[in-house]
């Protein structure tokens, strides 16, 4: 590897990154008395188990915080007060960030979308060092559920988009329920799925309620396309064909639901327009564009309601209650955002034993309570199915990109010297970013098998639909660039990095490295603990040993860059398990 360096490929990585980037404790004593011996003392959390916990549960885990995790008490304990803290961190918010950027500019600021750059990096900030890493964490998982994106008619609005996934941050432990609704009367998906302005139908000028949004809450954000059994496996009428959970009837009901609403704070419907005020505030109903009919919604065991009965006068604020009442107690929510919710957290495979658990915790969270998000992200957490060591190769997933870097970045203190986090294309190196997904169905599908032996194997590999081998390169230049140039110790033949001129660049700390340089095993055993929590196997420790050993005596910092690439570069640091 370190020939490379005197050839293209460092100068070629470089440049292409560059451009991308600029566009316990416990137990006990004593005897118990006669010849029966005491019970063992609980099992303490290993290096390793706390790693993979923290790889579920954070945007990757440190040393630190597996020490701190460790301290926390004995395996039946620990990942419960660890739970439990960050379900009272305060959020980690974007919006005032966003606000204090735009009062420093020079007024009035011509292209409002340029914040849209410190937006991504004040979600960087946020996801690598703030303490609300649970809360941060699964507000990312439902980004990737209730899809808005900045790659449409929201390029121009980075308040909705900051305060949109704010949203999502503030309401990650929340209600369900009370989500739909802020999710519902959002500008940010009000302008996304074109329900702000929908107006109540009008033959004479060929006016129909829009759809989209009726369309996308069902499909993509709530029950899905089919019927399911508690265990998220699809139900099947008595000829074995599955079953359709909705109908154009359906759709065209809530449409009619999601009529008369619009920007807040004006006069009448028509003269409603959008302001940097307005943007952080729920959509305004105006009953004059609401659609005064009666309305289907969806039929089903138990439903307090199958059709909104004709109001006249309009009352909006009361349909959309019953509408979304109505699709939030359908059976099919609990499995379709419990299995959702794995998928992102823990496993691309959960067994439907696991996704009955946790889909009957969101049925009632042991108090009566239906939708308790934060009852759902614990019982997804502490199920044995994530917590046992993995015996099966379907076991884990593949972490997305972005998590990938943001694990390196945390592990080694990726800092800039202006403490900014300047990745403004990040989909472009990594294939996703916050809020940049191609389309309302993300960036993959949580229901994408490649072809080959995964398929065969009827599974799901959510991640690999952008595991293309044009981003894996990216990616793995990035990585390169990473860990030879963007580092305290950058290998000879790097471009000279000038502070004043590029004080954004992410650099890493590989002080610690460095001093185990002329120590191949104890450099391999360093790197190893920080980014794969001490576990890794022979073929690749024997692989960056080697690595180290080729590299030419007294360039520790190229013997650094050797095996951390490797090791970051890998297979092993690609999975999550």
């Amino acid at each position: 590897m370190g020939s490379l360096l005197h050839g293209s490929r460092l100068r070629l990585a470089v440049a292409m990154v560059a451009g991308l980037l600029a566009t316990a404790c416990g137990g006990g004593s004593g005897s118990s008395g006669g010849d029966n011996p005491p019970p063992p003392p609980p099992a303490g959390v290993s290096k390793a188990e706390a790693f993979a916990f923290l790889n579920r549960a954070t945007f990757g885990a440190t040393e630190a915080e597996a020490q701190r995790l460790q301290s926390l008490g004995d395996a039946s304990n620990a990942y419960a007060r660890w739970i439990d803290e960050q379900l009272q961190q305060p959020v980690s918010l974007q919006l005032p960030h966003l606000q204090a950027v735009y009062a420093s500019l020079p007024q009035p600021v011509q292209n409002i979308g340029r914040l849209n750059n410190d937006r991504v990096d004040i979600w960087f900030r946020n996801v690598v060092n703030g303490p609300d890493q649970l809360r941060q964490r699964v507000a990312f998982a439902l980004s990737e559920i209730m899809v808005v994106s900045q790659q449409s008619a929201l390029q121009n609005a980075p308040y909705a988009l900051a305060d949109y996934y704010d949203l999502l941050a503030r309401d990650a432990f929340g209600d369900f329920r009370q989500l739909m609704e802020d999710v519902t009367l959002h500008p940010a998906m009000g302008v996304y799925l074109s329900m702000l302005g929908n107006q109540k139908p009008d033959a004479a000028r060929n006016i129909r309620p829009d759809e989209n949004y009726a369309r996308e809450l069902m499909q993509l954000f709530t029950i899905g396309l089919v019927q399911l059994n508690i265990d998220g496996t699809p139900a099947t009428d008595n000829q074995g064909q599955t079953v359709p959970v909705y109908d154009q009837s359906n759709i065209e009901g809530f449409a009619h639901v999601y009529t008369g609403w619009n920007w807040a704070g004006a006069a009448s419907f028509g003269q409603a327009r959008p302001s940097l005020q307005n943007q952080v505030q729920p959509m305004q109903a105006y009953a004059v564009q609401h659609d005064t009919g009666a309305k289907k919604l969806l039929g089903y065991a138990g439903a307090a309601l199958a059709e909104i009965p004709a109001r006249n006068p309009a009352d909006p604020a009361r349909d959309l209650d019953d509408a979304l009442d109505n699709i939030f107690n359908h059976p099919n929510v609990a499995p379709f955002i419990s299995k959702q919710l794995i998928q992102r957290l823990v496993t691309s495979n959960p067994s439907p034993a696991y996704v009955q658990r946790v889909a009957q915790v969101f049925n009632n969270d042991g108090t009566g309570r239906r939708g308790n998000l934060g009852a759902v992200v614990r019982a997804i957490l502490l199920d044995a199915q994530a917590r046992s060591a993995p015996d099966v190769s379907t076991a884990g997933k593949l972490k997305e990109p972005l998590l990938r870097v943001t694990q390196l970045w945390r592990a080694y203190g990726g800092r800039s010297q202006s403490g900014r986090y300047n990745v403004q294309s990040p989909a472009a190196v990594a294939g996703q970013g916050p809020l940049q997904a191609p389309s309302v169905f993300n960036f993959f599908s949580p229901f994408y098998a490649p072809p080959g032996e995964v398929a065969d194997l009827d599974l799901v590999a959510p991640e690999m639909q952008i595991t293309t081998e044009y981003l894996a390169t990216l990616l793995t230049n990035y990585f390169f660039v990473q860990t030879y140039c963007y580092t305290s110790a950058p290998v000879t033949g790097c471009p000279a990095v000038r502070p004043e001129v590029q004080p954004d660049l992410v650099f890493i700390d590989v002080s610690a490295e460095m001093a185990l340089a002329n120590d191949p095993a104890a450099l391999v055993t360093r790197i190893a603990g920080k980014l794969l929590g001490g576990g890794i196997s022979a073929t690749l420790e024997s692989q960056a040993r080697a690595a180290i050993e080729r590299a030419p005596a007294g360039l520790g910092g190229l013997k650094v860059a050797e095996a951390l690439y490797l090791i970051a570069s890998s297979p092993e640091f690609a999975a999550q398990r």
